[in-house]
């Protein structure tokens, strides 16, 4: 966990499907939350726990996200509103559990919109499924896609591919001005 100083909201951030909680976007996304005023947890998937390098069925990976969730609900992060996220897989993650965790919004790093050269096998579903709002911050030569716009989705691209470390401070400034108006909305 990182800690703000304030910390008035809650960021949870799970990695991509064969990564950590190490990779450079979510390291710089978690400098920039902190600096807003949020507290991080950085979760580790717990099939990564076990030393698995594939990750668990969809249902598998929810279940834990919401686990995790409700602890640091009832534990660390008690009465605060929480944002969820992720970078890919992650990202996955965060949007399929933000209403049954109540959360206040998504932050995604490189949604996989599709498999690589696959667009035929769209996940948009699970990105146009979420209530509250997000912020996709996605590389301009992405193999996976890249989502549009939408009501309460905004999207911000960058230099660079899937990975998101071409610019790891426009990603930074990206996700500490979206940030800091999530926050200035809950305190309204």
């Amino acid at each position: 966990m990182q800690c703000a100083e304030r910390g008035e909201a809650a960021l949870l951030l799970g990695h991509g499907a064969g990564g950590s909680i190490n990779a450079p976007d979510l390291v710089a996304c978690t400098r920039a939350a902190t600096a807003a005023g949020m507290h991080v947890a950085l979760v580790t998937q717990p099939y990564r726990v076990a030393g698995r390098r594939a990750p668990a069925p969809a249902r598998q990976l929810d279940e834990a996200w919401l686990a995790v969730s409700q602890n640091l609900s009832d534990e660390a992060f008690s009465g605060l509103p929480f944002i969820f996220g992720g970078r890919s897989s992650g990202a996955r993650v965060a949007c399929r559990t933000a209403s049954a965790g109540s959360a206040v919004a998504v932050l995604c790093l490189a949604f996989p919109v599709h498999p690589p050269g696959r667009p035929d096998r769209s996940r948009m579903d699970e990105l146009d499924g979420v209530a509250v709002p997000v912020l996709v911050v996605q590389g301009e030569r992405d193999p996976f896609g890249r989502p549009e716009p939408a009501a309460g989705r905004e999207v911000a691209l960058l230099p660079g591919d899937h990975c998101l470390k071409a610019d790891l401070e426009a990603l930074q400034r990206a996700v500490a001005a979206w940030l800091t108006r999530q926050l200035r909305a809950l305190s309204t």
